[in-house]
């Protein structure tokens, strides 16, 4: 590994540790990966998973702040690229009430001070907030669209469509949870290639694919069971640590490729890990 993969590993393997909100396979929530999905990009009527994704969570969980800040601001965007975002004064409050919360957790903390040391981001933290949502929040027009209609958040966290027929972005496990739930979403098995390992069902990391509405995400992939603060941190890590867009990680039982594309240097344009290999436990 090149050196600062090993420094950015050893600070990610510290956001595990102390992401404390983590759920823990089989006892907080189950899943169930049934059929290998299709390689096929464009049909929607391949469907290798009879039965949802998720067969059981603890939604005691989601009443954490964190989570419920989280989970507020999920039904605040316009899925369609396209069309304008529209953010009213009470979405805006809501934005800034997720920040806050997350800004007091431990692993919010652990990265705000590496950045600190690293001089990324400032030390004050009303600044080190701002920052935060500029690269998150701050509303930018996606390809093809004139008008500010997407942002780093509503990209990977809730998911948008284009076109009306394709997902993009939705990296994010209590969306698809929730969205399932309500039927929105149609899971099609899990997603590997001839180098990638085979998912567990106990494991964090899941290639999927599934349709969302009448789009179809032919291959995503995802944390699940993880904190709202755990990914928050991460990412913003890997977007203002790497310029080259991609940043190979080891922690706990992964090795994890993490994909972070810049959107005019300024914001995350997308960001999710795709699973490499598994670690044998230290």
């Amino acid at each position: 590994m090149i050196e600062s993969d090993r420094e950015l590993s050893a600070m990610v393997q510290e956001l595990w540790d102390n992401d404390v909100n983590r759920l823990t396979p089989g006892k907080d929530y189950r899943i169930s990966l049934q059929g290998k999905a299709g390689d096929s990009m464009g049909t929607s009527d391949i469907d290798r998973a009879g039965s949802p994704l998720f067969t059981y969570v603890n939604e005691n969980i989601f009443k954490k702040e964190t989570f419920l800040a989280f989970i507020s601001l999920l039904d605040n965007y316009e899925s369609d690229t396209g069309e304008p975002e529209i953010v009213t004064p009470e979405e805006e409050a809501e934005n800034h009430k997720f920040l806050d919360s997350i800004l007091q957790t431990q692993t919010m903390k652990i990265a705000h001070k590496y950045l600190v040391e690293k001089k990324l981001s400032p030390e004050n933290e009303t600044e080190f907030k701002a920052q935060l949502y500029r690269i998150w929040f701050e509303l930018y027009a996606r390809r093809g669209s004139s008008r500010p209609d997407s942002s780093g958040f509503e990209h990977v966290f809730v998911g948008e469509t284009r076109g009306g027929r394709t997902v993009i972005g939705f990296h994010n496990w209590i969306q698809l949870y929730l969205q399932e739930k309500l039927g929105h979403i149609d899971y099609k098995g899990y997603s590997v290639n001839a180098n990638s390992p085979q998912p567990d069902e106990n494991k964090h990391i899941l290639g999927l694919q599934f349709s969302w509405k009448d789009g179809i995400k032919p291959k995503g992939s995802i944390f699940i069971g993880v904190s709202p603060e755990f990914e928050f941190a991460l990412y913003t890590l890997c977007f203002l640590n790497s310029p080259n867009e991609r940043v190979k990680v080891q922690f706990s039982l992964y090795d994890v490729e993490i994909v972070c594309h810049h959107y005019n240097q300024k914001h995350i344009g997308t960001t999710f890990p795709v699973l490499l290999k598994y670690l044998n436990p230290k």
